[in-house]
Formats: structure tokens, C-alpha cells, sequence
């Protein structure tokens, strides 16, 4: 698969990936891509586009024609009344000393996982001042010049995933995505790579740091009770997912500009998380869309809550009675979106990924091949790319 990627316009700031005569495999949670090429060819930050006073998008950002007609304006759509709404989930009570209590609060957490895959934390025992200052210390770092930012450039050409980029195009048709983003792995401590975290603004690392200990003790609570809705003992599935020493937590802040033509691109492009969990706030611009019973539905903005997402990681470990949601993003033309997805991922290697054989049957057999965490990822990246040189309908 050779990629060759064209821009005409000159006043815009680019990533520049130096290329190899061979396939490189790069991952992380909705950063993914094979590259196969033979010359350098350069990636323009989205931002940069966006603030040049473009009219009209470079071809490689427009969906195809089967894409283009289910997309719509995100703020009619989040405004809608009609049809399906992701569930909202109140936790203050999935501790409550009174069990009946303790046990409803479970019983809806469990049922959202199952029916759809996504929904609403509130009451999530993260306090609120907490999450402003993430959100401030994120949208600080994207607030700096262009210049600023490229010092903490990534190197995805040589796998260096960690640090600020821009999506390089994962399938053969070359189509990019709306954003750019800043990645890093935030938990555990003991593996961060704090040299390519920003410095601007000085609070960056404390208030990212204490949000990574928080979410990762919400992680446990979650996976606790999942693992009772399966009717498994408490620690099981965060055991299977890498346990309190392996199960990462990985940020990803995605930046998505103002598009001058948001009918015909997309922020992120349609996919399930291959994490276990994935956590996301956002800077209440909406944007969020979830493949559910064969329709886009747009999640509404709830005040003072984490987005969390199922990933095929649990689905996999349930055998498939926990849903990891097809979803995508939206963008606009008035508003910048931003989201701080953070992906709790098992180890790339040290773990099969299979269903639990206490949940397998006979009636119910294993609906996934056993395979490790890096395996699964190929799997997904090669079965996409395999299907983007399919024919397109007409």
C-alpha cells in the first residue's frame, strides 16, 4: 500500500515523516497505520489549515459519498428529542451501605455496558475543580503558537507514538481525519515519558498526574462491577485486562478546529476502542456520535460528567455480553471541539485475549480467536485497510 499525500496550499505548518522502503506498524488508540513508502511525504496540522482562510477542505479529508449522507449539523442533531438517548449513569451510589441501593446502581451501570456500550458518569467521585484544571492545563497547551507546540512533535515514522501530532491516514484511499492531538501514557507512574509532556502550562504534569491516579481508581470500580454482572468474582476482568501492575492508562487530547466544510469531513472516523475502558471529557462542544441499532445518535453535552466508553477488550473477555460501541466524530464550523480520551489498556504482549472460559458454554461458545493485545489491534488495522480497497458501492 503506497500513500502519497498532495497539498497545494504553502502557508500551512506540516508534519514531516521521513519514510522507510518497508511496512512500519504504528499504534495507539485511534491512531493507527500501516505505511509502506519511498519517499517523504508531509502531513499538514489540521489547525494550520484551518487558520489559513481555506473555503473548501483538501480532497483527502472528504468522506466517501456512502458517509457523506448520513452526516449532518451536530448542533440539530444534539438538540433532537426523538428516538434513542445515551443512558446517563449515576454512581453515588454504587458504594451505598444499603445493598438494595448499592445493587441498582450496579444493575443500571450494567445494563447501559450490555444494551449499549456507552453512557454518562455522574456522581463519578472525581471532583469537578479537578477536571477544570485538566481541561485548562489541555486547552492551554493547545492554545500556544503552532511553532510552541511542534517541540513536542511525535515521530510515528520511527514508532514514537508519545507527543503532539496530526492523524496519518490508515487506509489505502489515504482519507485524513479533522484533528490533531497530543498523546501520552499517564499511568502507570513509574512508565511515563515526562521529557515529551508539556511544560507550558507549569501545572500540566500535577494536575494530569493526580487525574490519572483518580480515573485509574474509578478503572477498578467499574471493572468490579462488571465483573459481578457477569457473575464473576470482583477482580476478575481488571485481572484479565493487566491487573493493578499492567493495565495502562494512555491520554490522548484531541483537538478538532473549526472545519469550513463540516458536511463532507469527520473529526475521527468510525471505530470501536480496543481498549478495556475509555474515559473522555470534552469541552461541552458536541461532536460524539454512536452507532446504535443501525442509526447515528448524538450524545448530548451533560454537565459534570466523564463519557465512558466499553472497549473490545471487555467485549472480548465477556464473549460479547458487554458492547464495545461503534462511534465517530462530528465537527463544525462555528466552535473548537476538544476531548481528553483516556484509553485503560491491557499489555501489548503479556496477555491472551479470549473469553472467559467460566462464560463460555455450549450453548454460548467463544465468538473471538484467542489473541494478544498487539494481535488484535493488527487484526482490526489489516481487516480495515483489506476492506477500504473494496470496490465502493454506487
Amino acid at each position: 500500500m503506497y500513500i502519497c499525500l498532495a497539498f497545494l496550499q504553502t502557508s500551512v505548518s506540516y508534519q514531516t515523516i521521513l519514510c522507510s522502503q518497508e511496512i512500519s506498524f504504528i499504534q495507539h488508540q485511534e491512531c493507527c497505520c500501516y505505511i509502506m513508502v519511498t519517499s517523504t511525504f508531509l502531513v499538514p496540522r489540521v489547525e494550520s489549515l484551518a487558520s489559513s482562510g481555506i473555503q473548501s477542505i483538501p480532497k483527502e479529508y472528504i468522506r466517501p459519498q456512502e458517509e457523506l449522507t448520513s452526516i449532518r449539523d451536530v448542533f440539530e442533531e444534539e438538540k433532537s428529542v426523538e428516538g434513542p438517548q445515551v443512558p446517563t449513569i449515576d454512581l453515588k451510589e454504587m458504594e451505598s451501605e444499603d445493598k438494595a441501593v448499592r445493587e441498582k446502581c450496579r444493575e443500571e451501570l450494567v445494563k447501559a455496558s450490555k444494551e449499549w456500550g456507552v453512557m454518562h458518569l455522574v456522581n463519578h467521585g472525581i471532583p469537578d475543580d479537578l477536571i477544570d484544571r485538566v481541561k485548562k492545563a489541555g486547552q492551554a497547551f493547545f492554545d500556544l503558537p503552532i511553532e510552541e507546540k511542534e517541540r513536542h512533535a511525535n515521530d510515528q515514522a520511527s514508532g514514537n507514538v508519545q507527543g503532539y501530532g496530526s492523524k496519518l491516514a490508515n487506509n489505502a484511499s489515504g482519507q485524513l481525519e479533522w484533528e490533531d492531538y497530543f498523546f501520552h501514557l499517564i499511568f502507570p507512574e513509574d512508565k511515563r515519558d515526562l521529557s515529551i509532556w508539556p511544560k507550558t502550562p507549569s501545572d500540566y504534569t500535577e494536575v494530569t498526574s493526580e487525574y490519572a491516579r483518580q480515573l485509574r481508581s474509578l478503572a477498578s470500580k467499574i471493572l468490579s462491577v462488571l465483573s459481578l454482572g457477569l457473575g464473576l468474582e470482583e477482580g476478575r476482568l481488571e485481572k484479565e485486562a493487566g491487573g493493578l501492575e499492567e493495565l495502562l492508562l494512555q491520554m490522548k487530547i484531541n483537538y478538532y478546529p473549526k472545519c469550513p466544510q463540516p458536511d463532507l469531513a469527520l473529526g475521527v472516523e468510525a471505530h470501536s476502542d480496543v481498549s478495556a475502558l475509555t474515559f473522555i471529557l470534552h469541552n461541552m462542544v458536541p461532536g460524539l456520535q454512536l452507532l446504535y441499532e443501525g442509526k447515528w445518535i448524538t450524545a448530548k453535552c451533560v454537565p459534570n460528567s466523564i463519557i465512558m466508553h466499553i472497549g473490545d477488550t471487555v467485549e472480548i473477555l465477556s464473549n460479547g455480553k458487554y458492547k464495545s460501541i461503534i462511534h465517530r466524530g462530528l465537527v463544525n464550523k462555528e466552535k473548537v471541539r476538544i476531548s481528553w480520551a483516556v484509553f485503560c489498556e491491557p499489555p501489548k504482549e503479556k496477555i491472551i485475549l479470549k473469553p472467559l472460559a467460566e462464560i463460555v458454554t455450549e450453548a454460548e461458545p467463544p465468538l473471538f480467536p484467542p489473541r494478544t493485545f498487539a494481535q488484535h489491534i493488527e487484526h482490526k488495522l489489516f481487516r480495515k485497510t483489506q476492506d477500504s480497497l473494496l470496490p465502493r458501492k454506487s
